[in-house]
């Protein structure tokens, strides 16, 4: 559906992203995993066309931009307004029909679970009834594409299983959805693609069910440091890493460990520690941001 290319984006001398090359696909739920300042709202904007990129180029994959519903973090809301009222004045500004923004609003309150409060002043709402109104307002027009920054953003464990049951849904109905968060139990739930970002680069890029098939490694630790035997080592196979006195196997590797085992003890090694583990994704996650 969008395709970011070698984007880079700087305010003055702090550069909020770094030569990003990613795609959202269609019918995809993208997840954006990353700490405060990653550069998670400032892609989305990027692609909302709020701000421009300094280098690099964002396009649609086919015949033209979509129409696109957009939620940011930070909800700034009239909250002299009544909940009917705003959505009025947000129909307004998107150019919905007046013959049309009645049905469109009752539509968008209706998917987050929000028509009886539609009298209610935004004054007198929950922090979680805010946050619905932030996804229903996005929801106006009937957007193909979502963005969605920190949709759980402040709810409490329930709000936060509400707020994935209505992305959820919306995702069901065949909506394309970009969602940022910092919480990696939000993303692995709703998501069908992630991507960690970190300091404004992309440090990892994978389909959830692949992220979440825990890889396996081995993990060998011996007596005293490999650099003397690092290169030897290391030509045996790309998935052997070398960490002070410890070796990693990963992937095929791994088969060669009762091979290297014996090499070590043949080079003059003890070996003090074997075992076998799995990488999770908490783990692929603090590495990234480490």
């Amino acid at each position: 559906m969008i395709e970011i290319n070698s984007v880079t984006k700087s305010y003055y001398s702090l550069t909020a992203l770094d030569n990003i090359t990613l795609k959202i696909p269609r019918g995809a739920v993208l997840g954006l995993l990353g700490p405060n300042g990653a550069g998670k709202s400032t892609l989305l904007k990027l692609v909302a066309g709020f701000i421009k990129p300094d280098k690099g180029m964002i396009k649609p994959l086919g015949r033209g931009w979509p129409i696109i519903g957009y939620k940011p973090e930070r909800l700034l809301f009239p909250n002299h307004l009544t909940v009917a009222q705003y959505m009025e004045t947000v129909a307004g500004v998107s150019n919905i029909p007046s013959v049309a923004s009645e049905k469109a609003i009752y539509e968008s309150l209706a998917q987050v679970n929000l028509v009886n409060e539609a009298d209610k002043k935004i004054g007198g709402l929950s922090r979680g009834m805010r946050q619905r109104l932030g996804l229903a307002q996005s929801l106006l027009g009937d957007p193909p594409l979502l963005l969605l920054d920190e949709p759980s953003n402040g709810l409490d464990p329930t709000g936060q299983d509400e707020m994935r049951h209505y992305i959820q849904a919306l995702h069901q109905a065949g909506k394309t959805i970009v969602i940022s968060s910092h919480l990696l139990y939000e993303i692995t739930q709703i998501c069908t693609q992630l991507v960690i970002l970190n300091q404004g680069r992309i440090h990892y890029q994978n389909s959830i069910s692949e992220a979440l098939a825990l890889r396996p490694y081995a993990l060998i630790r011996t007596d005293k440091e490999l650099a003397p035997v690092r290169e030897m080592l290391q030509t045996l196979h790309p998935g052997i890493q070398i960490q002070k006195d410890s070796l990693i196997l990963q992937n095929e590797a791994i088969e060669l460990r009762r091979h290297i085992l014996t090499m070590l003890l043949n080079l003059g090694y003890d070996v003090v520690h074997v075992e076998q583990k799995r990488v999770t994704l908490s783990e692929i996650y603090a590495e990234a941001i480490r």
